[in-house]
């Protein structure tokens, strides 16, 4: 071995030496620490964060008030529902994604941002729908009030006591059908102007509007009223439409299922400019063929229109099919238009309105209601009417050469069914969205519930 090689050896061996007395040290004051910690009960260790569990659904956040402690949270976000949510706390920068139904996501918060912070689910509509808590960081651990609730949620413990339950429920009950300020969807006869022209006109306005007894909420509107008002024409007729902008932002006017041309699809800014507040827009041409349409906002929709700016446009009329005649379905007795809402400031609702304020509707037995089911809202409805069989004589305007019987009709946004049903025994009858969260809560019927109430 030559004087280089000695060196270079010398240099390696001292460098095997250091490093193996280091791990030795290393390692005598790891036992060190490891025997403190064991001797003093783990109280060197940092404290692990909080295990929490938070429910999403249609349309609520459970518990409403999330408590995570100064080590911090851990927080287990189920979506329990049946749309997509997520879960935000904008001022923390927390953001859960998009969670589907039936599944779950984890999410971390500091526990030393001390303080209270609002909770919400951002997607268009859903806060203003319900979705809204707060969290409290840095403070107690969960309280029992919110491990109570949390249990109830997942089906092992009553919501509440089933005494309470009951009577919740039927004082609800014995409210139906309460009376609210404002009813929408009313027929508006139009102006005759020059050659035979049928003239409406339509103010875009937010008002205060009574959802359900002592409940208001801002609604943004056609005329004042949730839904706008109803239109009918005659197929030939010539329509003119005029719409007032007095909203603090633009809008336009879409006419859902009704043929036009494409310079008044009102979808600006490709067919037409926005209308800007303050001024109009005038929508004219010919009702060439039969429409169970509808209009509304095409100029940030996704508030607009849960909010309450939609309507009915009706051009001609849906016929009984010949099989429903020879069943001896003979003549139409009632009409129904029901505008299905699920969010924004009016939320789950029928026609504008929420259980027990909802409309209460009258048939004798024998008698057909014909009604027009649209759908505005975010998701869809399984519509269901205790007892009667509904039968489809037309979907999206278009009517059908066969009635098809269906008790559960599901309406998907922007969807229209025209479906009759004939009063056989008297009663009351339930009428509702079979999205079972939708009509009922611990506290008794809610939401996207009426009911039809037929006699002799």
């Amino acid at each position: 071995m030559n004087r280089d090689e000695r060196t270079v050896f010398s240099v390696g061996a001292f460098a095997i030496a250091v490093g193996a007395i280091f791990l030795a040290v290393f390692a005598i004051f790891l036992v060190k620490d490891e025997t403190s910690s064991g001797a003093s009960g783990g109280s060197g260790a940092a404290a692990a964060p909080a295990e929490v569990s938070v429910e999403l659904g249609e349309f609520f956040i459970s518990p409403a008030t999330i408590n995570v402690p100064a080590s911090g949270g851990r927080l287990t976000i189920s979506n329990t529902g049946t749309m997509v949510h997520n879960f935000e706390i904008p001022q923390l920068g927390v953001k859960s994604g998009e969670i589907n139904p039936g599944a779950s996501v984890t999410v971390l918060v500091d526990g030393s941002e001390a303080g209270t912070y609002d909770v919400l689910c951002t997607i268009a509509g859903h806060a203003a729908s319900g979705m809204k808590a707060v969290i409290n960081v840095g403070g107690a651990a969960a309280t029992a009030a919110d491990t109570a609730t949390a249990a109830a949620n997942d089906g092992s413990q009553p919501v509440m006591d089933p005494a309470e339950m009951d009577r919740l429920m039927e004082e609800v009950a014995n409210k139906f059908p309460a009376k609210t300020e404002g009813l929408g969807g009313q027929i508006l006869e139009p102006t005759i102007v020059e050659d035979g022209i049928l003239q409406w006109e339509l103010t875009a306005k937010i008002v205060d509007w009574e959802v359900e007894p002592g409940k208001f909420v801002k609604a943004w509107t056609y005329n004042g009223t949730v839904p706008g008002p109803t239109l009918k024409a005659d197929v030939g007729d010539r329509i003119r439409i005029i719409l007032k902008n007095e909203l603090p932002e633009s809008t336009s006017l879409h006419l859902h299922g009704v043929r036009v041309p494409n310079s008044l699809d009102g979808v600006d800014p490709y067919t037409q400019p926005a209308t800007v507040s303050g001024e109009s827009f005038t929508y004219e041409f010919d009702a060439l063929e039969p429409a169970v349409g509808m209009y509304h906002s095409h100029h940030n929709a996704q508030i607009q229109i849960p909010n309450g700016m939609a309507g009915a446009l009706l051009i001609g009329e849906m016929p009984l099919p010949e099989n429903l005649k020879e069943m001896g379905f003979e003549q139409v007795d009632q009409d129904v238009n029901m505008t299905l809402n699920d969010s924004g400031t009016i939320g789950l609702s029928l026609n504008g309105k929420a259980f027990p304020a909802t409309e209460v509707y009258k048939m004798r037995v024998g008698e057909v209601m014909r009604v027009n089911y649209y759908n505005e809202g975010l998701m869809a409805h399984p519509m269901h009417m205790h007892q009667p069989v509904g039968w489809i004589i037309a979907k999206d305007g278009h009517p059908l050469e066969t009635a098809l019987p269906s008790d559960t009709i599901n309406v998907a946004p922007g969807e229209r069914y025209t479906v009759v049903y004939k009063a056989e025994d008297p009663g009351v009858w339930a009428w509702h969205c079979h999205i079972l969260t939708h009509a009922e809560t611990p506290r008794g019927m809610a939401g996207m519930v009426t009911a039809v109430v037929v006699s002799r």
